[in-house]
């Protein structure tokens, strides 16, 4: 399913996916992709049909339907909803009107019906944000699978600026990072860098600085080469695809060397640090080479200049 597309309205980026796992993330966009134009009708998904889609590892059904029941609650607390020009309108909803788990029996389903309300958001879409579903599966931090979301809206455009409130917001970043901006750095930003980069050509992350005290961040600013309109998200071969990451990474001049080290273990499937770790070594094992050789030309040296005295 390397060709499966993400495909809705905008307006599913502005709601804000709270204390949604990786793992619900990946479950909610994979019954995203298979709902598109489905409009009101009743959809089926084999447990094996979406463990599939969703590439979830763990094999044990009753681990599988418990993150299918927590994805769901946490959809039903979700704020859909829309209000009219004048304001004095409201009215919310429920993305799904049915979501039902069938795990008794020797092959379990789960059927899921969209709620009439939420048609616009999957059907006759006059814009849409669009991307591939192996790559949002591939994200490891529910960071980076936010942003890559949010960045995909603007694909052609080649930048998003975030107000540091609504950066917060979208992201569903703990409050308690407000004031501390290292933990932005490390546990927000350095994430996204590492694992976007490969798939934005040319990304670059920068802070807008306000007036005041200490020069607050007041906003986030994400730039990449633009995507050409007749583009498409499909996979152009698995050897193709690691090839062009590890181009977009090894020519991304925001990435320090480490960064650069870090995220193409991620690209390759090795452990966060080992390609690091090999450098370090190979540079040790040369220098201890260098100090070998340089230590046999001195003895060498020594033991001619002894010979001319003798």
């Amino acid at each position: 399913m390397a060709n499966e597309i993400i495909k809705y309205d905008s307006e599913l980026n502005t709601i804000p996916l709270k204390q949604f796992t990786p793992v619900e993330m990946n479950l909610f966009f994979s019954i995203i992709s298979r709902m598109r134009d489905k409009k009101d009708e009743t959809v089926v998904f084999s447990f094996e049909q979406l463990k599939e889609l969703s590439d979830y590892k763990p094999t044990a059904n009753k681990r599988f339907i418990d993150d299918l029941r927590k994805t769901y609650l946490k959809l039903l607390s979700l704020q859909f909803g829309s209000t009219s020009k004048s304001g004095l309108s409201f009215q919310a909803f429920n993305m799904f009107n049915k979501f039902a788990i069938n795990g008794d029996i020797e092959e379990p389903y789960v059927e899921i019906q969209m709620n009439e309300m939420a048609i616009p958001l999957l059907n006759n879409l006059e814009t849409w944000v669009r991307y591939s579903l192996a790559e949002f599966r591939e994200l490891q931090s529910s960071y980076s699978k936010t942003m890559f979301r949010l960045l995909k809206q603007y694909r052609t455009t080649g930048w998003a600026e975030f107000s540091k409130a609504n950066f917060f917001e979208l992201l569903d970043i703990p409050k308690s990072y407000l004031n501390k901006s290292e933990n932005v750095d490390l546990r927000v930003l350095k994430p996204i860098k590492e694992e976007l980069t490969p798939l934005f050509r040319g990304l670059k992350i920068s802070k807008k600085y306000g007036k005041g005290r200490g020069k607050p961040v007041i906003a986030y600013r994400f730039s990449w080469k633009p995507e050409k309109n007749d583009s498409d998200d499909f996979s152009k071969g698995e050897r193709e695809d690691i090839r062009q990451k590890l181009f977009n990474i090894e020519h991304n001049g925001e990435l320090s060397e480490s960064e650069k080290l870090r995220a193409k273990d991620r690209i390759l499937g090795l452990k966060l640090g080992q390609s690091e770790e090999d450098k370090k070594a190979q540079l040790l094992a040369e220098k201890q080479e260098e100090e070998d050789k340089q230590l046999k030309e001195n003895i060498l040296s020594d033991f001619l200049s002894r010979s001319n005295k003798w």
